[in-house]
């Protein structure tokens, strides 16, 4: 990493190119060179994880259906061309599963993985079957995964079984939240930019590492990265690294600076 900025996360993979969360969008994000990925699981109604933020289609395919009622089968052939930003253009594309995910990720060294556990799968699920089903999808690149997710108790069943690296994603920057943060250790916070207090303040210091999404520009990453931001997470992959690197090639560096 380097210590003059903060270091990006592609969120859902490079979605600003590419609809999100799929394979292709991942992929992209790694070939421009980054090196952590968030993404984002549900399970169908076979249990099967995959990678997917809504609990419908209609955004990635325009179907009405619900990740819940579908098997994998009938969603591996969904087009995840993401129509409303894209028009035809990926409509080839196809979801991807956590296996398939899992397998690509083997084949990236050095990349690690947000993988964020979705409330409304816990929610239909259950704790026990969505973590085991997410865990096992993961067995063989669990080291170069960080399991996140808003759900702070499944995330402490996690931590409790030492089974993967945690973060969790805080609906607020309050005393109640940062008493709840010193509880569960997680080794990342990760927190929407709108939800931050406005200033310079440092951010709550502990055992964790901070993420702050989502970031468009450079100026806004450095500035969070001065308070104590080690990652920004985007979907402008490309344009966003583009401007660090200039803004540390001209000295605009953040807390190392």
């Amino acid at each position: 990493m380097d210590p003059s900025r903060p270091t990006i996360v592609a969120h859902r993979g490079n979605a600003a190119e590419f609809p999100e969360n799929t394979l292709e969008a991942l992929r992209s994000a790694v070939d421009l060179g980054v090196t952590h990925l968030e993404l984002d699981v549900q399970l169908c109604a076979d249990r099967v994880p995959l990678l997917l933020h809504d609990s419908d289609f209609r955004r990635m395919s325009g179907h009405a259906d619900s990740v819940f009622d579908l098997d994998w089968s009938a969603i591996s052939s969904l087009p995840m061309g993401e129509p409303a930003r894209f028009g035809s253009r990926y409509g080839e594309l196809r979801p991807c599963s956590l296996t398939q995910f899992a397998t690509a990720l083997a084949g990236w060294p050095g990349v690690t993985a947000f993988v964020e556990i979705k409330r409304a799968s816990l929610r239909r699920f259950g704790q026990a079957l969505v973590l085991g089903q997410v865990m096992a999808c993961l067995q063989s690149v669990r080291d170069r995964c960080v399991i996140i997710s808003f759900d702070r108790a499944c995330l402490g069943e996690l931590k409790r079984a030492g089974s993967a690296r945690i973060g969790w994603v805080i609906d607020g920057y309050d005393v109640a939240t940062r008493a709840a943060a010193d509880a569960l250790a997680p080794q990342f916070l990760f927190c929407d930019l709108e939800r931050l207090p406005a200033g310079d303040a440092p951010f709550w210091s502990g055992p964790w590492e901070w993420a702050i999404y989502e970031i468009r520009d450079a100026a806004t990453a450095q500035a969070l990265h001065a308070r104590g931001a080690d990652f920004v997470e985007t979907m402008t992959v490309r344009a966003l690294g583009t401007q660090l690197a200039e803004s540390v090639r001209r000295g605009g560096g953040g807390r190392h600076a």
